[in-house]
């Protein structure tokens, strides 16, 4: 971070002297002298238990929901929440900074696409992008709090739960374009309907201004008839729609990866060669490409730099254990993503059978019975010849999945699911473990590793 007044940073806050701040923490051990030290109040730890002993190892000031004893009222600033106060100062670091900035956001692909956005502005430039999935009100301002003087290029991620959150976090970090990679059912639970989700996405043009290209999906059954600001740049990418600007063809399968030719309506057809499998992931890499050149990107290297993406944490990472192929994709899971992979199962060539670990699929509402359901089905369709389903949710999947005739096994456990592996996966065989994070598939596929 660079350093940075306090009076400018907490500016709309509170009137703060201008003293030097030199970072934003959230966690206590990073407390450094001059820094703000943000509390956050947690089921488990309460941020604001540690403002006092912060304050004595140097924190300037300190953000708080109410006064904290052994902090001075007049380095203490009081907020109603401690995530506002983290975009709103994210917001005012933001302002000193002009790098040309894509602004991802969709049900599914965020991640795949910011890291394809990421490979694409870094042949550019030096090029800030999210790490992880840190999309939310504390990680985007994170990410805007790293901004430096030669930054150049930047791709940021903003992921929701409700609506409004991600009208802030645009507002925030004023992109220069932006991404909507599409509309799914992830957080139908809070928000009730795949209208109110794209209402919800559609807030990333709040922070776009005036000319800003917008990439999207023209594939989707839901963003072509959406109302796009008449002051954005629509750009539509996709593979089925013929009248999208940007469109792959030739999708085949590769040794490590996926070729297509990407045709550009403004500015021509290239061969492109993706280090990633499935059809999904084609999508991802349009959208990057789309935004990039409407940015103002050479189109040739837009293309080019497609092939330097790099899977980041457990998203579709393809490893060998004990002569088995395991494609570990176990951050999060919704239906469509669980239909993507799949089908990505489906094209993987295997000496044995395609298992497939599938848990539940958290936070989709009333819409969560139909969708494990139609999972099942799905693994069915995708020549699945072992399927083995984990948690209470995915009891629908397994009995979709036998009714079309596939080999399914439930487990409630991950104990049971680890010797489940154990007892019926073999040599030869490729397996996809997938399930929305809070199953900790990573941990079952430790466990099991440890048995081979």
């Amino acid at each position: 971070m660079k350093t940075i007044h306090a009076n400018e940073l907490l500016a709309g806050l509170t009137l703060a002297e201008p003293i030097p701040i030199q970072a934003v923490v959230t966690d206590s051990r990073k407390v450094v002298p001059g820094c703000v030290f943000v509390c956050f109040p947690g089921a488990r730890v309460d941020g604001h238990d540690y403002a006092a002993q912060a304050y004595r190892q140097g924190a300037a000031y300190i953000v708080a929901n109410h006064p904290v004893e052994g902090v001075p009222a007049d380095r203490t600033v009081v907020v109603p929440s401690s995530h506002r106060a983290m975009v709103r100062m994210a917001s005012n670091y933001r302002m000193f900074f002009n790098p040309l900035m894509i602004g991802v956001t969709g049900s599914v692909g965020k991640t795949t696409t910011k890291e394809f956005c990421y490979a694409v502005l870094s042949a550019f430039g030096p090029t800030l992008k999210t790490e992880g999935n840190q999309n939310n009100e504390i990680g985007v301002p994170n990410t805007l709090f790293r901004l430096e003087d030669d930054t150049k290029y930047a791709v940021v991620e903003m992921g929701m739960s409700n609506l409004g959150e991600i009208q802030r976090l645009a507002r925030a970090a004023r992109p220069s374009a932006g991404i909507i990679t599409m509309i799914g059912v992830s957080h139908l639970e809070n928000l009730g309907s795949r209208e109110n989700i794209l209402k919800a996405k559609l807030e990333l043009c709040a922070g776009l201004p005036d000319g800003a290209p917008l990439a999207l999906n023209a594939d989707d059954d839901l963003l072509p008839g959406a109302e796009i600001p008449a002051r954005l740049r629509p750009v539509w990418f996709g593979i089925e729609a013929p009248g999208a600007d940007v469109r792959a063809e030739e999708i085949r399968p590769v040794e490590g990866g996926t070729a297509f030719t990407l045709v550009d309506a403004a500015h021509g057809r290239f061969d492109v060669t993706i280090p990633t499998v499935g059809r999904h992931t084609v999508y991802d890499a349009l959208a990057a490409y789309a935004a990039a050149t409407r940015l103002g990107l050479d189109p040739a290297r837009c293309a080019a730099a497609l092939a330097n993406y790099q899977t980041t944490g457990m998203r579709q990472h393809i490893v060998h254990h004990g002569g088995i192929t395991v494609i570990e994709d176990c951050y999060n899971a919704s239906p469509d993503s669980m239909k993507a992979a799949l089908q990505v199962l489906h094209d993987t060539p295997t000496q044995g059978r395609r298992v497939a670990l599938l848990g539940d699929m958290l936070e989709l509402g009333s819409a969560s019975e139909a969708g494990h359901r139609q999972t099942g089905l799905w693994a069915a369709g995708a020549g699945v010849n072992l399927l083995i389903a984990y948690g209470p949710l995915s009891t629908a999947t397994a009995e979709a999945a036998k009714s079309e005739g596939v080999t399914s096994l439930h487990c409630q456990t991950a104990q049971e699911v680890v010797e489940c592996l154990r007892q019926n996966v073999q040599a030869g065989d490729t397996l996809l473990a997938k399930a929305s994070h809070a199953m900790d598939l990573e941990g079952v596929l430790a466990a099991f590793y440890q048995t081979l």
